[in-house]
């Protein structure tokens, strides 16, 4: 799996680039027989992650035409795609991620490693010291099976889009993230708590019961520090 960013929906290759053993058979069986990844085909979505986006939208009303958001770890562009269905090409969608992405109308691409220094430089540069009315994540680590080594991962790129969304949401803008629940993630959402006025933990239906993903929902940023 990529560092972040979800698998493509028509990803098919990934039978021959997969090893054979049984395990990957029972994931590319899981993957493909997914309701969601049936419906996000027949839609023209680019992944299932679509469904999960759409459930948050539908409760707390996040998009909105005219406005500026971030989306990172977006490939291969989901999210974008379904931001941009309903920003109808009024406002401004910078979607970021390592891996590249085919390009989608009414979206801005910067590939790279939003870890690097070079990267987040250069993603701040395109927003010129405009405010963001919305940051949204959905990055994740490389899933190694191994709790010690996945949560710390998971909560490291959490961490990195709650700073970045420090730096860049206007006052009262939102931010929406992934993270895993374990080590790290209370402390973090009581640091969000003193930065925003209301906290909500979201678990949409197409966030597989298994996993302990959940999406993080900041709203009503205190302050601005854009300058």
């Amino acid at each position: 799996m990529p560092l972040y960013g979800q698998i493509p929906n028509h990803s098919k290759r990934m039978l021959t680039c997969m090893g054979r053993s049984k395990s990957s058979h029972q994931w590319l069986k899981s993957h493909f027989d997914d309701e969601f990844v049936k419906r996000a085909q027949r839609e023209g979505y680019r992944s299932r992650a679509v469904y999960k986006l759409e459930e948050i939208q539908q409760k707390d009303r996040l998009l909105k035409p005219g406005m500026t958001l971030v989306d990172l770890g977006a490939a291969p562009g989901g999210w974008s795609q379904y931001a941009a269905q309903l920003l109808k090409g009024n406002g401004r969608i910078i979607a970021l991620d390592l891996l590249p992405m085919e390009t989608l109308a009414g979206v801005e691409f910067l590939q790279g490693d939003f870890r690097e220094d070079a990267v987040y430089t250069r993603l701040l540069g395109m927003l010129a010291g405009n405010e963001v009315d919305l940051v949204m994540s959905d990055m994740a680590p490389n899933i190694t099976g191994m709790q010690a080594v996945d949560q710390p991962g998971s909560m490291y790129l959490a961490e990195l889009a709650v700073d970045f969304a420090g730096r860049v949401l206007r006052k009262g803008g939102v931010l929406l993230f992934k993270a895993f629940q374990g080590e790290g993630f209370d402390p973090l959402v009581k640091v969000l708590r003193a930065q925003y006025r209301e906290i909500r933990i979201r678990k949409p239906r197409a966030s597989r019961p298994k996993s302990r993903e959940v999406y993080v929902l900041a709203k009503h940023c205190y302050t601005s520090n854009v300058s």
